[in-house]
């Protein structure tokens, strides 16, 4: 009975760790993410959390019959007599130092292991999630040998701290054996000076062996608990970690024109702290307008999009929405006012349903068959056999490039942000896809606040503005409409007629 209890209660206490570990992940800032890896991070939910349940129930069902055992037999050789056992006492301090030095070195040593075994995770969750790269290089035979030496490392890690575990419990056994040494020549001298019984001996010697198994089992629990601690230490890292933008907090305005201002921003990711993306950067985008922002690869285009979105905090400056400074805005609500449709749009391994319900989770069915609709994917989904409950595959993999794009702007449009962003979205299409997906887009961007991320200038043509960014990165080398831009002859005119390297 006692098992079963402890069972349900390790599989509860390990389901609301894995829970609140999860919540404290993603409610990280995008600046953690960075740095960290998603398969390194999954590892920490399951393998960590696995370990730190496995020891817990342990310790209860094992560790308190072990204790309780320990204590009754302390008080039996107490009984049978104070003398011999105060001597076994003074033996205890340095076995006490010696537990507590070489666990606190076991300790670090566990937490290294588990932290090369991580990285052996990431880098097998990295193959597997680059999958298609893997193959389109043919280098499956590279990835075996990146995650054999990963593995290996992990593999003599791991050696090392069970080693020293064993070491660890055969100094604590000899040291508890001694104690056998330590009652035959103390209680043999109380014995001969007849102050001890030969059968008072035998008993206590006895009693000094349970009190030894019992020991020996605690030995054997420390080395599983080092190992849980240092598992522990590695999740309660990120529960208790507060990012450095929060989710919630912040006021709400009670109605939003989409009115953007870059003012005096300055910007450095924090994982390249040292290279300046933006700097001094000013731009007002009026509501209800189209911007578009272009420029060779790494001018700092996607940036401005991440500022507006609050993923990240400028060094300086202020980016203003409606003439509120976004600092000051609860970040949730923001980004529920924002819509994005990148690229290549990574959707979750559901129905085509659940994907465009994703935009607004509340929306009915036929809410969402009519945002597909005007988002020209209707057509194409009910040509599924199972229609809106087709499962898209992990990231939209059984969908192609056009299809994944139309779902994505049906969740747009389910959504219906005040402010959107259009992150080169027509870019990787065929002819065909891209009419359809650009009607679908201009029947969205009517009446909203939009900013287009493009390199392909003929897709920009009609904006309200264009702003040209170059070298250096975040610099507004020219700003105006397609036809004022073509009539300074600048480096916009070039890059449309020549394609010159801005």
């Amino acid at each position: 009975m006692h098992i079963s209890l402890v069972g349900v209660l390790g599989e509860r206490m390990a389901a609301r760790l894995r829970v609140r570990l999860y919540s404290a992940l993603i409610h990280q800032d995008m600046a953690f993410f960075d740095i960290s890896k998603s398969s390194e991070l999954v590892a920490r939910v399951a393998t960590d959390v696995q370990e730190f349940k496995h020891t817990f129930k342990q310790c209860v069902t094992q560790g308190l019959r072990a204790m309780t055992e320990v204590t009754g037999s302390v008080l039996h050789l107490l009984h049978l007599s104070p003398s011999l056992t105060l001597a076994l006492g003074i033996s205890m301090p340095a076995l006490y130092l010696i537990g507590t030095f070489y666990g606190a070195y076991l300790r670090r040593l566990s937490r290294h292991a588990k932290e090369v075994e991580s990285t052996s995770m990431g880098t097998a969750g990295e193959g597997l999630g680059n999958v298609r790269t893997v193959k389109a290089y043919a280098a499956e035979d590279r990835e075996v040998e990146l995650f054999q030496a990963a593995a290996e490392r992990a593999a003599k890690t791991n050696t090392k701290l069970a080693f020293h575990i064993g070491l660890f419990r055969g100094v604590t056994s000899t040291s508890i054996g001694s104690m056998i040494l330590i009652v035959l020549y103390y209680g043999g001298a109380q014995v001969a000076m007849g102050h001890m019984e030969p059968g008072e001996l035998m008993s206590y010697l006895m009693a000094t062996q349970a009190a030894q198994r019992s020991l020996a089992s605690l030995g054997v629990l420390v080395g599983q608990y080092i190992k849980a601690k240092a598992a522990a230490q590695r999740v309660f890292e990120f529960i208790h970690r507060t990012p450095l933008i929060p989710t919630r907090g912040g006021q709400t305005l009670p109605s939003l024109r989409g009115e953007i201002e870059f003012s005096k921003v300055a910007f450095a990711y924090p994982a390249r702290a040292d290279q300046v993306v933006l700097n001094n950067f000013n731009l007002a985008v009026p509501a209800g307008t189209v911007v578009a922002l272009c420029g060779s690869s790494g001018s700092g285009k996607t940036t401005v999009v991440s500022l507006l979105e609050r993923f990240y905090d400028p060094r300086f400056g202020k980016v203003l929405l409606d003439g509120v400074n976004i600092r000051d805005l609860d970040p949730t609500w923001l980004r529920e006012q924002i819509g994005y449709i990148a690229q290549q749009p990574a959707l979750f391994s559901s129905s085509i349903r659940e994907n465009i319900r994703y935009g607004r989770p509340d929306a009915t069915d036929e809410e969402v068959e009519e945002a597909a609709k005007l988002a020209n994917a209707h057509e194409f989904i009910s040509h599924f056999p199972s229609g809106y409950e087709t499962v898209v595959g992990e990231r939209g993999t059984a969908l192609s490039g056009g299809q994944r794009q139309r779902i994505a702007i049906a969740a747009a449009i389910l959504k219906n942000p005040r402010v959107l962003i259009l992150d080169e979205a027509t870019s990787a299409l065929d002819n065909q896809s891209e009419r359809l997906v650009q009607e679908a887009l201009d029947r969205l961007m009517k009446g909203r606040t939009v900013l287009v991320i493009a390199h392909r200038l003929t897709t920009i043509q009609n904006a309200d503005l264009i702003v040209l960014m170059g070298k250096p990165q975040g610099k507004i080398l020219e700003m105006g409409t397609h036809a004022q831009l073509m009539a300074r002859r600048g480096a916009y005119y070039k890059l449309h007629h020549v394609g010159a390297d801005i």
